[in-house]
């Protein structure tokens, strides 16, 4: 009887393991707002929370095109950012 009491607890150790790390895989749900960011010389479109860019255009003008059809097509923000990185302006398309 000791044995299986043991095999009980353990068994019930490794579920709640898997129960919290389910759970925390799923605590931050993703958004699809697009940035506009200052990119090396250039301009670059960044989904929120990406590290890598989506696409890379010469002029901010371009890169916010790019975005907007991207918020528009999930129902996102766009986010502008000036070259020093601040946020000039947010379009909401949701």
């Amino acid at each position: 009887m000791r044995k299986n009491s043991k095999q009980e607890s353990w068994i019930q150790i490794i579920i709640e393991l898997f129960e919290a790390f389910f759970k925390s895989s799923r605590s931050t749900p993703r958004t699809w707002h697009q940035h506009v960011v200052p990119y090396r010389d250039d301009w670059a479109v960044r989904r929120e929370g990406n590290k890598r860019i989506t696409s890379k255009h010469r002029r901010q003008d371009t890169a916010i095109r790019k975005a907007k059809r991207l918020a528009k097509k999930h129902n996102a923000d766009v986010i502008i950012h000036r070259q020093d990185g601040t946020i000039r302006d947010r379009i909401n398309y949701d």
